[in-house]
């Protein structure tokens, strides 16, 4: 967790020659700008202006330059560039001039929802697993739809030629602080899977983040395509964003189920952040991808598992989201579900311990990006967190 003396010191001291200050547009696409060293005490005493109104969703609220404020805690070295003339990154907080948090900022949307949560006597750890398949690309760099193997589920070299490629991965996270807890062939052809151990959900959004530009970086330098969209192969298993979350009340109860019965009641609701292009409702139902509004602690077709094991490490696993969604957003949206459900008392009701086939008569997922941008409009619960400028825009 660096102070700014941290940082001030760590950039003097170890020949780092640009700090890019990164954030998102209201979508979760990250964007950056590069300072020199000499810029940075202004950085974090000032901000540093930017042009609003070339990024989606900045310009229909702001008329002026809006200003990046870089975290310290956040600082983290980019093992992929020169180790001579180093480059770091800090994620930001996006204000006004005059240091008004800016609405369209996801950071500060999240950070609410921590504190929300905190005040009500729950903390959250998240952990993602996301999917993604590689692509080889063609004689230019462009991609191609051949994946680099034929391989399945958990299988190794040489069927599995992405081995390789994922521990460079692997290696690159862990270079940057950011410690990934396992990773093995999916069950697609050419279609992996990293996962991250459990943190804080600012550190959970920002690491989700870190490693799409890190998989995309690695996978371009060993000329192949990362390709994270939710249905690239029509005929084969979509990418999926599964989210792990961890309940610690400071009252010592277990509020695991009233938790997740926030979140069933909500969904319909915020899928449409979770899930927010057209290809993501065609990997529904399809490939053990869930498509009802159910949980069980055994079926994997199921929307949210439990699944069994200790006490310690009790969570539920959310399986609708893919790589589409801003992770500050989402993040923030499931913590809000989530303590409704804590704070009302609900019962999520019983398990449905089944493999589901698609044919049963169980309330469902929005089955369109349209149904679900619908339910999102309507939704008082959204408007009431988002606000009606944020809702409209995305």
């Amino acid at each position: 967790m660096y102070t700014r003396e941290d940082v001030l010191t760590f950039v003097e001291e170890e020949d780092v020659k640009f700090i890019r200050l990164a954030f998102v547009d209201i979508y979760g696409k990250q964007k950056n700008i590069a300072i020199l060293p000499g810029e940075l005490k202004r950085a974090f005493t000032e901000g540093i202006p930017f042009a609003s109104s070339n990024i989606d969703g900045f310009k229909e609220y702001a008329l002026s330059d809006l200003y990046l404020h870089p975290d310290p805690s956040t600082l983290s070295i980019l093992p992929w560039r020169p180790s001579n003339g180093r480059v770091v990154r800090m994620f930001c907080n996006v204000t006004y001039p005059d240091g008004t948090p800016f609405e369209g900022d996801s950071r500060s949307i999240l950070q609410a929802a921590i504190q929300y949560s905190q005040d009500n006597g729950v903390n959250c750890t998240f952990g993602n697993e996301s999917e993604f398949y590689l692509f080889k690309t063609d004689e230019e760099g462009r991609p191609t739809k051949e994946p680099f193997d034929e391989a399945g589920y958990l299988d190794i070299a040489p069927e599995d030629k992405g081995e390789n490629v994922r521990r460079e991965i692997c290696f690159t996270l862990s270079d940057m602080g950011i410690v990934p807890e396992s990773s093995h062939h999916e069950a697609g052809p050419g279609q992996n899977e990293v996962d991250f151990r459990y943190s804080d959900p600012l550190t959970a959004a920002e690491d989700a983040l870190s490693l799409r530009a890190v998989i995309k970086t690695i996978a371009m330098r060993n000329g192949l395509f990362a390709d994270f969209s939710p249905k690239p192969l029509e005929d084969h298993s979509g990418n999926g964003m599964h989210i792990n979350i961890m309940v610690h009340a400071t009252d010592g109860e277990d509020k695991l189920r009233s938790f997740m019965a926030g979140i069933l009641k909500h969904i319909e609701e915020i899928t449409f952040f979770l899930n927010p292009t057209e290809e993501s409702y065609r990997r529904f139902g399809e490939k053990k991808a869930p498509i009802y509004i159910t949980w069980s602690s055994e079926a994997r077709s199921q929307l949210i598992m439990i699944p069994e094991c200790s006490r310690a490490r009790r969570h539920l696993k959310l399986r609708s989201p893919d790589s589409g969604a801003n992770p500050y957003i989402a993040y923030a949206l499931l913590i809000y579900a989530g303590l409704d459900g804590v704070l009302n008392n609900m019962d999520p009701g019983e398990p449905t311990d089944l493999d589901l086939t698609g044919e049963e008569d169980l309330p469902k997922l929005p089955l369109t990006l349209e149904d679900a941008r619908e339910k999102a409009l309507g939704s008082a619960f959204v408007r009431n967190i988002l606000g009606d400028d944020y809702l409209k825009l995305f």
